[in-house]
């Protein structure tokens, strides 16, 4: 059965292994994936709205024009977050929005000097799994809409790869797809992505395991040889 939500960690001799060229190559497509995802030009409607929240809250002008700096340097990191939990586009900026209005109005909650990201990302990961709990089913991308709006470039030779990366991500269960994420492209430690998802350093581990192996099965590497041409 899947991965699709807390679970005991797997033991050391029972977690999928790697070899460790798949691995760190599995880890170069990742972060790639990731760049040019968040590459991207921003929506307007999410610059729009933190422009529109700066006028209709009223905030010391310095502080209200800190705050909002730092949400448009978040914004990206947010996005792609979002994203990997929800695995669709509309959704994902939906869910950035209702976080952006929840942090803004929260703002005074937010100790300076912390990391911003990280609370952003909690409040992002609440508001996710409140409406997941809600609608009581999974949120998926059933046609690909978020692997197929992933940036390439005209001069990036390997962009039909690193959409197959994106959509091959997609099909993983959320809860292995986020863990992958927070620790090959958000730098996360364990530590910091267990206390982020609420569970322990080793259920992180086990999902990240399991995570790597489901995608390095999916983009077609045997584990020996690298990736297996197609038939």
């Amino acid at each position: 059965m899947p991965d699709q939500g807390p679970a005991a960690a797997l033991p050391v001799d029972l977690r999928p292994r790697l070899p460790r060229f798949v691995h760190d190559h599995l880890g170069t497509q990742l972060r790639a994936a990731y760049a040019a995802f968040i590459a991207e030009q921003q929506p307007q409607v999410l610059l729009d709205l933190i422009a529109r929240l700066e006028v209709a809250l009223a905030e010391p002008p310095a502080a209200a024009s800190t705050f909002r700096d730092d949400l448009l340097a978040a914004l990206p990191a947010l996005r792609a977050f979002a994203v990997s939990l929800t695995a669709n586009l509309a959704q994902a900026d939906d869910l950035v929005q209702e976080t952006l209005l929840r942090a803004w109005q929260n703002q005074h909650r937010f100790e300076a000097g912390t990391n911003l990201k990280a609370w952003l990302f909690t409040i992002l990961r609440n508001q996710f799994y409140s409406h997941a709990r809600k609608r009581r089913r999974e949120v998926e991308d059933s046609d690909g809409s978020a692997a197929g709006q992933l940036i390439a470039r005209p001069d990036q030779e390997d962009g039909l790869e690193l959409r197959e990366v994106w959509a091959r991500l997609n099909e993983l269960p959320p809860v292995q797809r986020e863990a992958l994420l927070l620790i090959a492209t958000q730098g996360l430690t364990y530590e910091a992505a267990a206390d982020l998802m609420g569970c322990q350093v080793g259920t992180v581990k086990s999902r990240v395991n399991r995570a790597r192996a489901a995608l390095a099965r999916a983009l077609g590497y045997d584990g020996r040889l690298g990736r297996t041409a197609a038939p």
